[in-house]
């Protein structure tokens, strides 16, 4: 689905309207169709739209709105920043609740009720996991301001197609790569957090004390 709607979809109507001769920011605006078409199609197949959804359909008529009223094609390429900022404020803004956004979305990925679902859910007990999460949240909050950026700099300076396959592609490297960081980092420090727990929890002996009671006593 995010191979036909959010990537290959946008660049093969680009390049096929392009190709027939459209202009450069028409092209770019009836190429937003894909991916508008699939935040409704998931809307409509899991009954609900998410915040992600919403944050594309916005990003996507915002660039549409600023493209077409100031017939710049680079503007509409900037569209792209819009999800990505906005999630890195949410990261960010949620270090001040009590469960972080990438802990949340982690718990949703794998499934609350599985087995591991209730693995992650039973390691927030310990204070090293809950501090891993909240490293993990900021991680993934300064990696996505990182990826605006990327997109925007890309926007200014590349040629429109280029800049437009890098604003499709860019969100998914990002996402591959901190998923894969995410998944090697935060299951190290669960098992520290484990085994620190149970280290605490032994019960340690004084040398020279025994454990029974000698004869007479």
């Amino acid at each position: 689905m995010i191979v036909v709607f959010d990537v290959g979809g946008p660049l093969l109507a680009y390049f096929v309207l392009r190709a027939a001769g459209l202009n450069t920011l028409l092209s770019l605006v009836l190429s937003g169709v894909f991916p508008a078409f699939g935040v409704a199609f998931n809307a409509i197949q899991y009954r609900r739209l998410d915040i992600f959804g919403v944050l594309v359909l916005a990003g996507i008529l915002m660039g549409s709105l600023l493209g077409l009223t100031t017939h710049n094609a680079r503007l509409f390429l900037v569209e792209g920043s819009v999800p990505s900022v906005a999630f890195s404020a949410a990261c960010f803004g949620s270090l001040w609740t009590q469960q972080p956004l990438i802990y949340r979305i982690a718990l949703e990925l794998v499934g609350r009720d599985g087995a591991r679902g209730r693995e992650i859910a039973g390691a927030w007990q310990y204070p090293r996991f809950r501090r891993a999460f909240r490293i993990i949240t900021v991680v993934w909050g300064v990696g996505y301001l990182i990826e605006a950026g990327v997109r925007v700099a890309v926007a200014e300076t590349a040629p429109t197609g280029i800049a437009l396959v890098c604003s499709k592609v860019a969100p998914y490297v990002f996402a591959v790569t901190l998923s894969a960081w995410t998944l090697v980092y935060g299951e190290r420090e669960r098992r520290k957090a484990e085994r620190l727990a149970a280290a605490s929890a032994q019960v340690v002996v004084p040398a020279g004390s025994s454990e029974t009671a000698g004869p007479g006593d």
